[in-house]
């Protein structure tokens, strides 16, 4: 009964942990970043690298959501799994992406009746892909300061939104990128996590164009270790952005090495994390691609 009592106790703890107060706290945050898998065989590996993870006590864990609304079931459920079977704290991301006010009304609900609480709430990529135009629905959503204010009036929600250190696709320079920032935190954003960061100083660029126009908001940078070289083709794409030279140039001095790769990959994103942290941001999350090892070793040099 008294185990029963403090398991109750401690999941009823995390229902209500709020991540912008985590982020808040002096200590900097860890957190890591997962996706919903597609089969069995890739949700054992996921379960594998959560259970791997939980063992460091991340401050929190984010599920993605995937484009178009494809994965938006097994988002809801693989949160809620993490929510009632292990220790952490999870954050669900949404996206505008193919849903009417009325779906997100909905998912939102699934959510809250879930026991979920943080939210990442996002506009998200044209359902092209990148470089294709964005097309709201008919009866959605144009922007994430719309999502963000429609998640505040649904409850006690904590909301923390997307920020773009090398530049959103659609905006014209890091000033339009700040003042959409701002847009978010006035709707009511607390918090913000990156795309990912390989040029620390387009971070701290950012940052420091927020704190001029009196924001508050904080930032913490997203870090995606390297552990291939397939990998910088496919982060290139995802972040809509040519990798900086100063990182491929030091991955392309290993060639076919795949051990040299990772091991330069390893030291890239351990660098820029430290440095991140030393120049004061509030805390590292990691983009696993739901295996743990990376991350870890990553998460240990620091």
């Amino acid at each position: 009964m008294a185990h029963g009592t403090a398991s109750s106790m401690a999941r009823a703890e995390r229902f209500t942990r709020s991540i912008p107060a985590l982020i808040a706290a002096d200590t900097p945050t860890f957190s890591f970043e997962f996706f919903p898998p597609k089969d069995d065989a890739a949700g054992a590996q996921l379960w594998d690298a959560i259970r791997r993870l939980e063992k460091v006590s991340p401050s929190f864990v984010s599920i993605t959501y995937g484009a178009g609304g494809g994965t938006r079931d097994r988002t809801v459920r693989l949160t809620q799994r993490v929510l009632e079977e292990t220790s952490l704290t999870p954050m669900a991301h949404l996206t505008c992406v193919g849903h009417s006010v009325t779906e997100l009304r909905g998912i939102v609900g699934s959510y809250a009746a879930a026991g979920v609480r943080n939210i990442l709430a996002l506009r998200g990529d044209p359902q092209g892909g990148l470089g294709e135009p964005w097309v709201a629905h008919p009866e959605g959503l144009d922007h994430a300061d719309e999502l963000v204010r429609l998640v505040r009036g649904l409850g006690d929600f904590t909301v923390g939104v997307a920020a773009f250190p090398d530049g959103h696709p659609e905006s014209g320079d890091v000033a339009e990128d700040a003042e959409t920032l701002v847009r978010k935190e006035r709707a009511g954003a607390e918090f913000a996590i990156t795309q990912m960061v390989f040029d620390v100083d387009h971070y701290l660029r950012l940052r420091d164009e927020l704190t001029r126009r009196g924001s508050a908001l904080p930032v913490v940078p997203a870090i995606m270790p390297i552990t291939n070289a397939r990998q910088v083709v496919r982060m290139a794409q995802l972040a809509g952005q040519p990798m900086p030279s100063a990182v491929t140039d030091r991955l392309e001095r290993h060639g076919d090495d795949a051990d040299g790769v990772r091991a330069e990959g390893m030291a890239i994103a351990s660098e820029a994390s430290r440095r991140l942290l030393d120049e004061g941001a509030p805390g590292i999350h990691f983009i696993t691609m739901n295996r743990s090892s990376a991350a870890l070793e990553v998460f240990h040099n620091l």
